[in-house]
């Protein structure tokens, strides 16, 4: 049995904890403020013929129209295909940036030989390489997958390096003081001190993997949200239009906040 020590901290923390969940609902709240705000002036607007209808289709149309594609089995199958797309250019990408990272951060001859070209590389717009990768891969997945890939990689090489270049060099030799390892040294201090960048370049890239999507799915494709929007703009449904990139915007504020979630566990240790 527990002793009443032992009682008494378990109600403090529960105690603490409570205000604190409490105090992360109401941010919440306070966070939807604006956009059901929005949304708001949105269907008054195109209520009172503020908006034309055929221009920008009104909420309750968007709704609509999202009811009825979900219902025919459209929405599914488009959403399943799209997030497929990201996840394995997500995959590619992030093993390659991360990976670049650590050869770069945590060796001088690696950052000589891999940072040059990799800073080179960013600074190119990915999009524009699109008609590039047509030409080497066809009109297939690979480009779209491999355009991904390559708007990802760079968020992530970018922090991830700056993360492990950042980390205090007196907590490095504190480690080695305490007779640590290079791995050892490695794993205990110089990446858990990284983390904090590596989720920033996280989420920055599954951002910019969104948006590529958006843009990979408009060439020759057959299915998907991308594909659901362009023929709905064939013909002139801007209704479904609206709709899909509703859902784009949902499956990206999906995984942001899916990361936020992480960093709240993984970096419980913040203060605030």
């Amino acid at each position: 049995m527990p002793g009443p020590e032992v009682a008494r901290l378990v109600g403090m923390t529960t105690l603490a904890t409570a205000p604190a969940k409490r105090q992360r609902r109401t941010a919440g709240l306070r966070r939807a403020i604006s956009p059901l705000a929005l949304l708001a002036l949105w269907q008054i607007a195109s209520t009172t013929g503020v908006l034309p209808a055929d221009k920008l289709s009104p909420p309750s149309d968007v709704v609509t129209a999202l009811i009825d594609l979900w219902q025919a089995g459209a929405l599914q199958d488009a959403v399943g295909i799209s997030v497929q797309r990201v996840l394995i250019g997500f995959a590619l990408g992030a093993t390659a940036g991360v990976g670049l990272a650590l050869v770069a951060g945590l060796s001088r001859t690696g950052e000589e030989a891999i940072d040059p070209p990799m800073q080179m590389l960013r600074t190119l717009p990915h999009f524009g390489l699109l008609p590039l990768f047509i030409l080497w891969f066809g009109i297939d997945e690979t480009p779209k997958v491999t355009l991904i890939a390559l708007g990802v990689a760079f968020p992530l090489y970018v922090n991830t390096f700056a993360g492990i270049r950042g980390v205090d060099p007196k907590l490095i030799d504190a480690g080695r003081a305490l007779g640590l390892s290079w791995s050892e040294r490695i794993r205990h201090v110089i990446l858990p001190g990284a983390l904090p960048s590596a989720l920033v370049g996280l989420r920055l890239s599954l951002g910019v993997a969104w948006l590529t999507l958006i843009v990979a799915e408009q060439i020759n494709t057959t299915a998907g949200i991308g594909f659901l929007v362009s023929d709905a703009a064939a013909f002139s449904r801007t209704d479904e239009v609206v709709g899909g990139l509703l859902v784009y915007s949902l499956l990206g504020l999906l995984t942001d906040s899916f990361v936020r979630l992480i960093e709240r566990k993984a970096l419980a240790w913040r203060v605030g």
